[in-house]
């Protein structure tokens, strides 16, 4: 689906794509869905010595069709603890805020913007409190919680095997671990959790 999109967003995205797989960025990967050029799905693998290590978060960027020039919405799709989910996010480098929109930025340029703004915990429209424990359980959920989703199995297939290749060497006794933390996040926040 490309009608009614601008040559130079057109363009652009492809270019950026290919930057992408030529030049990878640590910590992320981007693709575009195969029908939609203008909408994209990024995944960040939780950085080492962060509440988010060991866990994927894949999330969703809406270009205007007329990118670079305006810029894109950003969701984020998997439980993570530090954005809402299925919710635009009002970050300096978003749709929130074209004032402040730069059509140099590429689409890396706003995924390590936006994980700079997850490893932080400055106030957002779009953003949670929850304490690092939750977090850390999120990170340990995301995996399969990403499994679940159509769009991350056919973007991201390399990850995707890796995570069904772990999940079949998790035996019980780390499973009920995960189950048992819940209930204790559970249990501290008089029965709410966002990790459910």
């Amino acid at each position: 689906m490309t009608s009614g999109v601008s040559t130079v967003a057109l363009q652009r995205l492809k270019k950026d794509y290919q930057r992408l797989l030529k030049e990878p960025v640590p910590f992320m990967k981007a693709a575009p869905l195969e029908t939609n050029i203008l909408e994209w799905r990024y995944i960040i693998i939780g950085a080492p010595k962060t509440p988010y290590e060991g866990g994927i978060y894949m999330g969703k960027l809406l270009f205007p069709k007329d990118f670079p020039f305006k810029p894109p919405a950003i969701l984020m799709l998997t439980p993570n603890g530090r954005f809402q989910t299925n919710t635009r996010l009002c970050l300096s480098i978003s749709d929130y805020h074209p004032d402040t929109w730069n059509p140099a930025w590429t689409v890396s340029t706003i995924i390590t913007g936006l994980m700079s703004f997850m490893n932080d915990n400055q106030p957002t429209l779009g953003s949670l409190v929850t304490s690092e424990s939750e977090r850390k359980l999120l990170a340990k959920k995301s995996k399969q919680w990403n499994l679940k989703d159509k769009s991350f199995c056919a973007l991201f297939p390399e990850e995707a095997d890796q995570i069904r290749e772990e999940m079949e060497k998790m035996n019980q006794q780390e499973l009920d671990s995960i189950r048992e933390e819940e209930t204790a996040i559970k249990n501290r926040r008089g029965g709410t959790c966002i990790c459910s």
